[in-house]
């Protein structure tokens, strides 16, 4: 039966690009640097900010002698100003949280993302209180695709493997799940470098939060021997 889920944020629950891309411009406009288009910034979401600037710094100057220690300084103070002012959970998000919640599943945030940008995000989105457990990227000493980060959160709710599933939209949080021996499930509605994540294969592919908290429900009636009580469509 499944007991507990993980889901990641950026493109899983929340559209978060273009708070980020704003973030970005603002840096590389302090540093004389042309801004780049939403899609090119939405390709590098997924591994936490200071990383998504490393490789587009890389990308976009590699010639230059800027220190990056002073980039990512800039980029902290303007994505704190705009960490949580233009994103919005996905369709059904926040329905689905309840739903699951009502049902007594477990619920965590797996993120790539700093923890205090997460928290802000999760806050504006009124989704923060949907979560017994955050884990941001600077939370423990590993990331995601460690598999360590999600038997983090497999030992904090006394679960097995058997009993979670980690949900996520890219190749990374796929990868995630494979290396705790949990189920990885996608949403394809993410980032994922611009590519499909169905060809990632992940394990369950759902096109709405209808869908997967359906399978969900259904999962744990027939542990129980239970009838399914399902919601309405999105």
């Amino acid at each position: 039966m499944i007991s507990m889920i993980s889901f990641d944020l950026d493109g899983t629950l929340v559209e978060t690009g273009g708070e980020i891309a704003e973030a970005v411009n603002r840096t590389l406009r302090d540093f004389d640097i042309d801004p780049r288009p939403l899609a090119e910034i939405e390709a590098l979401i997924g591994g936490g900010s200071h990383v998504l600037m490393r490789r587009l710094l890389t990308h976009v100057d590699p010639a230059s002698t800027l220190d990056t220690e002073t980039v990512l300084h800039r980029f902290e103070q303007h994505y704190a100003a705009t960490a949580g002012t233009t994103g919005s959970p996905y369709p059904g998000c926040s329905e689905a949280m309840q739903r699951l919640r009502d049902h007594g599943v477990a619920l965590a945030c797996v993120t790539n993302k700093e923890q205090r940008h997460a928290e802000r995000v999760l806050e504006a989105c009124g989704l923060r209180d949907a979560f017994q457990l955050l884990v941001g990227g600077d939370s423990l000493a590993w990331k995601k695709p460690d598999g360590r980060v999600l038997e983090h959160v497999l030992a904090k709710f006394g679960v097995t493997p058997e009993q979670a599933v980690h949900v996520g939209d890219s190749a990374t949080d796929l990868a995630a799940a494979r290396n705790a021996g949990i189920a990885d499930w996608a949403v394809p509605w993410g980032y994922n470098a611009g590519t499909p994540i169905a060809r990632e294969h992940p394990s369950r592919l759902f096109e709405s939060f209808t869908a997967l908290v359906d399978s969900v429900l259904d999962n744990r009636a027939d542990s129980r021997g239970e009838p399914v009580r399902r919601a309405m469509p999105d």
